[in-house]
């Protein structure tokens, strides 16, 4: 096995006491360094050669370090540089993380702490590095990931999605299934086909036969028309089937029909029709034990889980959650018109406890709120509404005169999808009702989610 490469640092300091003790701490840590006296020459090194980290003084006798900093960025954006300062203030330490720097440290320095950042430093550069490599590889595909869980996950999508293999996604609700479903489809030959998402729970029985299968004119009531179902729609491309655990007895029947002879007949109808699609499909639940209990079929499931990829929950791969929240503050400042010019290291920590039952989902509908509600342009842990671990809001019931039975459900439904950021599983859990009950609730109650 090679031995990786010894990580190069670029100092920058006119001052050689102080650029000899920041060499001699760097030395201490394995690095190899390089220093330079003036703004200029450390641009002139760092065009010469290749660098890992640049730590930089502020005050140089030609150039500002802010302007160093600037013309290191323009000849490589990914090299991290931290900037070094005996007069720190609070605004020019914003202004500084705002043009690009990776950290800010004022002296007199702290040489253990320089270490740690450092380190930090060239560590979540090799990261990025990783991750934007499997980005290119996934197509463009916004998936954020720095942990071991999750890049592992996308060498996965990357080596099975040029394949034609069918794929069961299995995770948490939240974590990000239709996402991977989606890079799969990108990375594939279908990419220029379709691709097509059905829930499985969102229907009932007859309309999800309806939905995947389409339906001839006059099958039932209410068909008018031909419909040309999901597996037709997605010709040529991809089909994504979600909560496929839940789908009934009788759709599971006609799913394996369709999966051995590759053609589809319309409910009402008698012709069969060549399909040519990939079928991708995701579940919440660990499908062998559903088999055990005998609510989904074993063969369907052979026919399923060809290639099986798990997505770990938020929770086990919490190196992800600082990236994902920066972007999805990005994301909602973007889209609500928000500016925010300074998170407190706090908010990422109180997010980094937070257990997310709600997953990915939940983290950004937090954050987004977060932004939404900020009445400054910090981001402190105040600004995050999230009921402590182990903790639970009161349920109150206080029901006013004349409330119907279906105000009061209404309402129970309303607060237990609030509870749980949306989550339908989690929500029909606490209820004690079935997926597939909730989604059919939430249509018919017109509830926002």
């Amino acid at each position: 096995m090679s031995k990786e490469p010894t990580a190069r640092i670029l100092i920058i300091e006119d001052d050689p006491d102080g650029r000899r003790s920041v060499a001699e701490a760097m030395e201490e840590s394995g690095y190899t360094v390089v220093t330079a006296a003036t703004g200029d020459t450390g641009i002139r090194l760092f065009q010469e050669q290749t660098f890992d980290a640049v730590l930089s003084d502020i005050r140089l006798p030609d150039l500002d370090g802010h302007k160093v900093q600037e013309r290191l960025r323009a000849i490589n954006a990914d090299i991290p540089v931290l900037l070094m300062t005996a007069y720190g203030t609070v605004s020019a330490a914003v202004a500084a993380l705002k043009s690009g720097a990776y950290d800010y440290i004022l002296k007199p320095l702290d040489l253990t702490d320089i270490q740690s950042k450092v380190a930090h430093a060239i560590e979540n550069r090799r990261l990025r590095s990783q991750v934007s490599s499997f980005k290119k590889a996934l197509y463009g595909r916004e998936i954020i990931a720095v942990s071991p869980a999750m890049i592992e996950v996308l060498r996965q999508v990357k080596t099975v999605a040029a394949t034609q293999a069918t794929v069961l996604i299995l995770g948490e609700s939240g974590a990000g299934k239709e996402l991977i479903a989606r890079a799969l489809h990108d990375g594939s030959a279908r990419a220029d086909g379709p691709f097509v998402a059905v829930n499985c729970g969102a229907f009932s029985e007859s309309l999800l036969e309806s939905e995947l299968f389409g339906h001839e004119k006059g099958a039932f009531t209410g068909a008018v028309n031909q419909h040309a179902g999901a597996f037709e729609r997605a010709q040529n491309g991809t089909l994504f089937l979600d909560e496929i655990g839940i789908a009934p007895p009788a759709v599971q029947i006609r799913l394996l029909r369709v999966l051995e002879e590759r053609e589809i007949i319309r409910v009402g109808g008698s012709k069969p029709i060549p399909i040519d699609v990939r079928v991708i499909s995701a579940s919440n639940r660990n499908l062998d034990d559903l088999v055990a209990e005998r609510t989904f079929r074993h063969d369907l499931l052979y026919r399923l889980q060809v290639v099986t990829i798990h997505i770990p929950p938020l929770r086990e791969r919490r190196e992800d959650i600082r990236p994902l929240a920066d972007f999805f503050i990005t994301a909602a400042c973007s889209l609500h018109g928000r500016h925010i010019d300074e998170i407190e290291d706090g908010f990422y920590k109180t997010l980094e406890r937070h257990p997310w039952s709600g997953n990915v989902r939940e983290l950004k509908n937090a954050v987004e709120s977060a932004v939404i509600m900020a009445t400054t342009s910090r981001l402190t842990t105040a600004s995050l509404n999230l009921v402590p671990p182990g903790e639970h809001p009161p349920a109150e019931i206080n029901i006013p005169p004349q409330t119907t039975l279906a105000e009061i459900e209404r309402q129970a439904l309303l607060q237990s999808l609030t509870r749980h950021t949306g989550s339908r599983n989690l929500a029909a859990e606490e209820l004690g009702i079935s997926t597939r009950t909730i989604q059919r609730k939430i249509k018919e109650c017109d509830l926002p989610f």
